[in-house]
Order: C-alpha cells, then structure tokens, then sequence
C-alpha cells in the first residue's frame, strides 16, 4: 500500500483531532505530535502502542482499605506484607517458579499501579475474596476460633460491602 490519499488523511485528522484529542496544550502538542509520525511512515515500517488505564482512585482506596482492615483483625500474621503476599498466592496472582528443592514455588506478583490496570486489579480483588470465603482462608487467619460456621460468620460480616463493589 502506498501513501495515504489527501482526502483520507483529511478525514482521519477530522476524527483524531476533533473527536478524540489531547487533554490541555501539552496534551495536544503530544497527541498530534504521535499522530503526524504516523502519518509520516513509509511503508513497513510499524508502530507499537502501548496503553495503560488508569486504575480507579475509590477502588484502589477501599481495596486497601480492606486489605488493612482484615490485616488489623486476623490473629496469624504479624508484618502486612507477608499476610498481602499470603492473600495474593491465595487469590492465584503468582508466577509459578522452580523452586531449591526442585519443587515448584510461588512468587506473589504485584498490584501496584504501574504493574496493574482497574480491570486487572478488579479481577485480583474479586479472586481474594473468594478465596477469603474458603475455610482454609479462615481457619488460617483465625486459628483461635474453632467452629468452622463462627470463623464463615467473621469473615462474612467482614467482608460485607467490600465485595459487592468489585
């Protein structure tokens, strides 16, 4: 394929600059600036675009808001980020390794913002959850209570209201 024809390259910069375009002047210059080097490609050449949604705020803030909250409430784990890493194997966010005795290990991965997007962080909330219902869960974080249907009830009321949100 050759160049693009005038008229096409009209109607495209119609849409990618009057529909969609840059938020502010930086924004702007930005955006037209990727947009006039694609325009300027020869033939083969080729482009990799990258993007990255934004997590939301009131997602992330309760999600972590719950994460602390149930740290603060179970009798098993003293430093939050081994119960965090304990959660996240949990819910099946890992990357499976070999591990020194030729087993296989797994190694938590992260939910930082640069490392996962909302969709992706929902998904890892909704797989915590679940796996926060289970009675190894319980039994794990409340090893002082031994009815099984009173370590369910604590983890049902706590959990009230953080999962419906997902």
């Amino acid at each position: 394929m050759g160049p693009i024809p005038a008229a096409d390259a009209e109607a495209a910069r119609r849409v990618i600059f009057g529909a969609v375009d840059g938020l502010g002047e930086k924004g702007k210059r930005q955006w037209r600036r990727l947009w006039a080097s694609i325009f300027r490609l020869e033939p083969g050449e080729i482009v990799e675009i990258v993007s990255h949604k934004a997590r939301s705020g009131p997602f992330h803030r309760r999600h972590m808001a719950m994460e602390q909250a149930l740290f603060e409430a179970q009798e098993r784990f003293e430093q939050f980020r081994s119960f965090r890493d304990w959660l996240k194997v949990g819910a099946g966010h890992v990357e499976w390794f070999p591990g020194p005795k030729g087993g296989v290990i797994p190694v938590p991965n992260s939910i930082s913002y640069a490392e996962l997007e909302d969709n992706d962080m929902r998904e890892v909330h909704v797989q915590m959850v679940r796996f926060l219902r289970t009675e190894h869960a319980q039994r794990t974080l409340w090893p002082g209570i031994k009815d099984p249907v009173k370590r369910a009830d604590a983890m049902n009321a706590f959990l009230m209201g953080f999962d419906e949100w997902a």
